[in-house]
C-alpha cells in the first residue's frame, strides 16, 4: 500500500477497503507513515465522509491497536453507558447504582475532564479515599458481587485513537462527525461490554450543537456498534442548559446522592430514570414499562443509593459521605451572582458556564492541571424561569477570592434575558436505534 494512494482515492470520495484502512491506522500507530500523510487523509475524510462499512473497519481496527477488555468473567449481559460530554453531567453516578439494584451489570470503565466538561472519575475521586485504579481481577470480582464497579480507564485501551486525536487536535479536524463516531465507539468496543447506551448531548454546552448533527452522529455510532455485534441505541439530550443545578465535583457527588434519595432536580431525575430504564432493557430485565417501575422502586426503596454506597467501600472509599453529605469540604469562598434584569432568562451559554467552572478550579485547562473538589456554581434558576432584577440566580464556590472576581464577570456574560418566556427544549429529544429515529413527543 502507498499512503499516496490513499489519500488520493479518498480525496476523490472512493470508499477504501478493509486492508486499507487497517494498514493506515497499524502503519500510523507503528510511526511508519508521518503526520503530514495521515493528516492529509483525516482532512480528506473531513470533507468526503465514510460509509458506515469504512467507519466500522476504523473503528475496529482503533479498538484493536490496544487492550480490549474481556469481561467474560462477569455474568450476566453487561451493559455499558456512555455520554458525549456536558455541563453537570454526573449521571453515571446515578444511573449505575440503579441498574446494579435492579439486578443488571455494569463493569464501566470512566474518563478524567479536560476542558469544561466534567470527568466521571474526578467526581468519584472527590469522596474521601475512594480509588478508581483497581486491578481487573478485582474489578471483576466486584461486578460480579455488587452488579456494578467505575474505574478509570487502561491507558492502553485504543491508543490509536489517543494519537489520532491529538493530531485532530492541531489539524482543524477535531469536528468530524465520522471520526468523532470513531473515537467515541473505538473505546466502548474496546471496552468489552456486550450492549451499548449512548448519551448524545445538544446545545450550548456540548459538542454538537444542533439537532441534525447530533442525530447525524448518533446514526453513525449505532451503526458501528450494531456492525460490530453490541446492540446500540442513542438518546439525545438537552445541553443548552446545565444539567441539574451544579457544576463542580463534590457539589455533583452530593447532587447525585440526592437524586438516589428521589431529591434531585427534575430535569437531571427525568433522564437518570429514562437511561437507567434503557439499560435494564438492553439487560434484558423486564419490558420498558417493567422496567421503569423497577427504576422508580430503587428509588423510593434507597435501593440504589445502598448500591452507590457499596460501590464506595468495595474500592476504598468513606462510604459514610455518601449517607451524610455534610461532611463533605466545603469551599472557602464562595460568591453570589445577581439576575441582570427583571423578566425570564431568555438563554445561558452553557460552555460558559462549564469554563466558569474551570476558573474556579472544578476542571482542567491542560492534562497535569490541579482539581478543586470545593469549586463548582450552583443555580437557582435556568432557561426559561422568571427573575427580579437583583435576584440571586447563581453561587459561586472556589479556594481563591481572585479565582470567584474573574468567573463571577465571566458568567454574567453568559445570560441573556427577555420579557417573554422563552421556548425551551426537551430535557430528551429523541432515540436513535438500528430502526431509525423517533423524537419527542413521540418518545
Amino acid at each position: 500500500m502507498r499512503m499516496y494512494d490513499v489519500i488520493e482515492k479518498k480525496k476523490r470520495g472512493f470508499a477504501l477497503t478493509k486492508q486499507e484502512i487497517y494498514d493506515v491506522i497499524n502503519g500510523y500507530v507503528a510511526d511508519e507513515i508521518p503526520d503530514y500523510q495521515m493528516s492529509a487523509l483525516l482532512m480528506a475524510i473531513y470533507y468526503m465522509g465514510m460509509t458506515d462499512e469504512e467507519l466500522l473497519y476504523m473503528t475496529e481496527c482503533m479498538a484493536h491497536s490496544g487492550d480490549m477488555v474481556d469481561l467474560s468473567e462477569i455474568s450476566g449481559i453487561k451493559v455499558d453507558k456512555h455520554s458525549t460530554g456536558g455541563v453537570g453531567d454526573k449521571t453515571t453516578l446515578v444511573v449505575a447504582p440503579i441498574v446494579a439494584a435492579c439486578g443488571g451489570k455494569v463493569a464501566k470503565m470512566s474518563g478524567r475532564g479536560l476542558g469544561f466538561t466534567g470527568g466521571t472519575i474526578d467526581k468519584l475521586e472527590a469522596i474521601p479515599g475512594m480509588r478508581t485504579a483497581i486491578d481487573e481481577k478485582r474489578f471483576f470480582d466486584i461486578v460480579n458481587r455488587l452488579g456494578l464497579s467505575v474505574i478509570g480507564q487502561s491507558a492502553n485501551i485504543a491508543p490509536a485513537d489517543k494519537k489520532l486525536y491529538a493530531l485532530r487536535d492541531v489539524t482543524a479536524t477535531v469536528d468530524s462527525i465520522p471520526l468523532i463516531a470513531a473515537s467515541i465507539m473505538s473505546k466502548k468496543l474496546a471496552a468489552g461490554s456486550d450492549k451499548i447506551v449512548l448519551d448524545v448531548t445538544v446545545g450550548s454546552g456540548a459538542f454538537m450543537k444542533s439537532v441534525d448533527d447530533a442525530i447525524v452522529l448518533a446514526k453513525k455510532m449505532v451503526a458501528i456498534g450494531e456492525g460490530a455485534g453490541r446492540q446500540t441505541i442513542a438518546i439525545l439530550t438537552n445541553m443548552d442548559v446545565p444539567l441539574g443545578v451544579a457544576v463542580g465535583n463534590t457539589i455533583e457527588v452530593i447532587e447525585a446522592i440526592d437524586t438516589l434519595k428521589g431529591n434531585g432536580p427534575r430535569d437531571f431525575q427525568e433522564i437518570c430514570e429514562i437511561f437507567a430504564t434503557s439499560m435494564l432493557v438492553l439487560g434484558e430485565k423486564g419490558s420498558e414499562e417493567e422496567c421503569a417501575n423497577m427504576v422508580k422502586k430503587a428509588i423510593q426503596s434507597g435501593s440504589g443509593l445502598d448500591k452507590f454506597a457499596e460501590m464506595i467501600r468495595e474500592q476504598g472509599g468513606d462510604e459514610s459521605y455518601i449517607y451524610h453529605t455534610e461532611k463533605f469540604q466545603k469551599a472557602l469562598c464562595e460568591r453570589k451572582i445577581f439576575a441582570g434584569e427583571t423578566g425570564y432568562i431568555s438563554s445561558m451559554n452553557t460552555e460558559m458556564c462549564g469554563k466558569t467552572a474551570v476558573i474556579l478550579g472544578a476542571g482542567r485547562e491542560t492534562k497535569e492541571s490541579s482539581i478543586d473538589n470545593t469549586a463548582g456554581i450552583h443555580f437557582y434558576k435556568k432557561t426559561g424561569e422568571q427573575v427580579g432584577k437583583g435576584e440571586v440566580i447563581a453561587t459561586l464556590y472556589s479556594s481563591e477570592e481572585k479565582k470567584l472576581n474573574d468567573a463571577a464577570s465571566y458568567l454574567e456574560k453568559g445570560y441573556t434575558y427577555s420579557k417573554e418566556q422563552p421556548k425551551k427544549m426537551d430535557n430528551v429529544i429523541a432515540r436513535v436505534s438500528k430502526d431509525g429515529v423517533v423524537r419527542n413527543p413521540d418518545l
